[in-house]
């Protein structure tokens, strides 16, 4: 009987230790939060109950936290082993080391191909003894359709990485596989002067109009880059003093035609020769000679940078490549169908997601908060969860690759390595949603939405996260 008893008393003080924890969590989601456009939920890992939500069945715009469900889906419907394949070849004939005929580049997609690749491509061309080219260079993007512009993108937006055009034949001027991109570098020359400008991989098309300014430094670097709307234009405007530099990746207007012209230059460096070719579109003909194939790096590899980085234009990618290999057509709307179907077979509720695009840009996108804690807490027994964990970014971590968008915070050593999350951010919109390590020693799936902010949410939603920590 007195056994009983204590067993009874030590519950009952379990559970009131356990509601004055909900208590002191939700006093701080409300100090922090308010009520109103916002929304909390927290699950257990394994068994996938729901422990605490605030707002948890409001639909909520997602922003970048939607890559959590575009990157499961690539990696179920594509595979971890998917590879993207840019293919080159030529038609007529070759006499005294000229090409009469044609230069083609077929593409699927692939955002890592780049100018290393040109050179490539160049050394197989002298290897065959092709030393200059009298025909034209066309691109066959016919894998992807519709706009090449993002669901979501503002005029406004269209000069800015995040909004890059997609394209199937299309290319990256660095590691991040910032396709669709170049970067453009402004370093001083003399005072008074204007500034050096370089670019990355090279002009590839592109209009450089240079209205900058070299400044002495203790005068202030007002440097800006931006791409004029619907054209080639990129206007560089500002001050950069003497002991300053500054870059900025600028969109390229059309992937297809300007990644065609970075390829031309990169071949005139290697010292192949044209004679003013057309540079267009043109489907590869079926008589055309296929001499080189570059494969991208695996899907695995490149969730990664998409995640970790919150690459908006491999986002769009993969949503057309779905649409095309599962559909054959690589369309916006055939791949959201696809990741639609893919969220009914892993057990979510796909009537509360409304989707435009795969990389959250959109406003008119929306979940639940709920939603995205049962979407982490099932795609934890999936084969692919290890390639979809891997590539979160860590709270507190400083490294690039490994910290990502999460590298400047969590910072103190208690909170390091303790929160592996996707962040998320479009105007008035700030949310959070992955796994939190408790002081309990477990792990928690959650998600913190925010929407029509006038000041920004981040320190908050942070503040938030701790009291999971602090309280589960």
């Amino acid at each position: 009987m007195k056994k009983t008893l204590i067993i009874i008393l030590s519950i009952l003080f379990i559970m009131d230790l356990q509601l004055v924890q909900a208590h002191q969590f939700n006093n701080i989601v409300e100090q922090q939060l308010g009520t109103d456009h916002m929304s909390v939920s927290i699950r257990d890992v394994d068994t996938g109950n729901l422990l605490y939500m605030k707002n948890g069945d409001t639909l909520m715009k997602p922003a970048s936290t939607l890559k959590l469900l575009t990157a499961a889906s690539a990696l179920h419907v594509l595979g971890e082993n998917y590879r993207w394949i840019t293919e080159v070849y030529i038609d007529g004939q070759v006499k005294n080391n000229e090409l009469k005929g044609n230069l083609y580049v077929k593409g699927s997609g692939d955002p890592t191909f780049q100018k290393k690749h040109f050179y490539e491509i160049a050394d197989l061309l002298k290897i065959l003894g092709i030393f200059s080219i009298s025909g034209d260079i066309y691109g066959d993007d016919s894998r992807f359709y519709g706009s090449q512009l993002p669901p979501g993108a503002k005029k406004e937006d269209e000069s800015y990485y995040y909004a890059a055009r997609i394209s199937a034949l299309t290319m990256s001027p660095d590691m991040d596989f910032d396709a669709g991109t170049i970067i453009v570098h402004v370093k001083p020359s003399s005072v008074g002067k204007e500034p050096i400008i370089e670019t990355e991989p090279n002009k590839s098309g592109m209009e450089l109009i240079n209205q900058a300014k070299t400044v002495s430094s203790n005068e202030k670097n007002t440097i800006e880059i931006n791409r004029v709307h619907d054209t080639n234009q990129v206007i560089i405007t500002g001050n950069i003093p003497m002991d300053e530099t500054f870059k900025d990746w600028v969109t390229l207007n059309d992937p297809t035609i300007n990644t065609l012209h970075a390829l031309k230059m990169a071949l005139e460096e290697e010292g192949i020769s044209f004679h003013h070719p057309v540079i267009d579109r043109k489907e590869v003909p079926k008589d055309a000679i296929l001499f080189y194939v570059k494969h991208s790096l695996p899907l695995k590899s490149i969730i990664l940078p998409f995640l970790k980085l919150s690459n908006n234009s491999i986002a769009d990618i993969l949503v057309k490549t779905m649409g095309y290999e599962v559909y054959q057509n690589g369309t916006m709307e055939d791949g959201l169908k696809v990741i639609e179907d893919f969220g009914e077979e892993l057990g979510l509720q796909m009537e509360q997601w409304l989707l435009e695009d795969g990389s959250g840009l959109s406003h008119h996108n929306r979940t639940t908060a709920n939603e995205l804690t049962q979407l982490l807490v099932n795609v934890k027994n999936e084969p692919y969860f290890h390639s979809f964990y891997n590539g979160l970014p860590i709270g507190g971590v400083k490294e690039r690759n490994i910290g990502g968008s999460l590298r400047n915070r969590y910072n103190e050593s208690h909170l390091q390595y303790r929160v592996i999350a996707k962040t998320g951010h479009i105007s008035g919109v700030y949310t959070l949603a992955g796994y939190v390590k408790g002081n309990s020693g477990l792990w928690y799936a959650f998600a913190v939405m925010t929407q029509n902010q006038s000041v920004v949410k981040t320190k908050a939603i942070d503040r938030v996260v701790e009291g999971i920590i602090e309280h589960f």
